[in-house]
């Protein structure tokens, strides 16, 4: 498969990028400095800023995955990025589109998000609310987009292999911690990309 990762210098991206590289796909792998991705695949150096540079690198791709992650005192600089990602995907042929997704839109009670219970730490709720707006542009949109929501804590860890999908409520254990490495995410993200289960829709993940 043809892949266009976008962010694949980030946490995420780069487990994503190796992941779908141990897995024999073709990646061209977009960022800001491309000088810190590996030899071994196609690099092209991209910020997200204009609609027809981001449709002349996805076109002919079968998929795009965007791990973009904004700045933290410019969360919402994320909803201009989506707007532009949807309107180049249009332009390119409507490519299917996986967002590396936020769990704060994630439901913790019914009806009840992470993001309105109360218990979100102070310093996440900018990013949350950000996801949660940009979740609500894909939904509106008519483009062929997946959006992947971590568990709460989505941090480097262990490639196991083992973990639960679900669909709009944050997967906890039995000790309610919500939790998943970004190697298994990737593992689940690539697992999406190459048998689709949650095409125009929203899953998440979690131990």
């Amino acid at each position: 498969m043809n892949v266009v990762l976008y962010g694949a210098t980030g946490s995420a991206g780069s487990r994503i990028l190796k992941e779908l590289t141990s897995r024999g796909h073709q990646v061209t792998a977009v960022a800001r400095d491309i000088s810190k991705l590996p030899s071994t695949v196609t690099a092209k150096r991209d910020d997200l800023s204009d609609v027809d540079i981001i449709a002349s690198i996805i076109q002919g791709a079968d998929a795009v995955v965007s791990a973009y992650g904004p700045p933290q005192d410019d969360t919402d600089a994320l909803l201009g990025v989506t707007e532009r990602q949807i309107a180049a995907v249009k332009k390119a042929g409507n490519i299917r589109l996986i967002v590396v997704g936020g769990a704060g839109s994630l439901e913790v009670a019914p009806g009840v998000t992470l993001l309105a219970s109360g218990h979100l730490p102070a310093q996440w709720i900018p990013i949350a609310a950000s996801h949660d707006k940009a979740l609500k542009m894909f939904q509106a949109s008519d483009i062929n987009w997946t959006y992947f929501s971590p568990a709460a804590f989505f941090e480097p860890g262990v490639r196991t292999g083992e973990f639960r999908l679900g669909t709009n409520q944050l997967i906890a254990d039995s000790k309610g911690d919500s939790r998943i490495s970004l190697e298994d995410y990737a593992i689940a993200l690539v697992d999406e990309l190459e048998k689709p289960a949650h095409e125009r829709a929203r899953f998440t993940i979690g131990y």
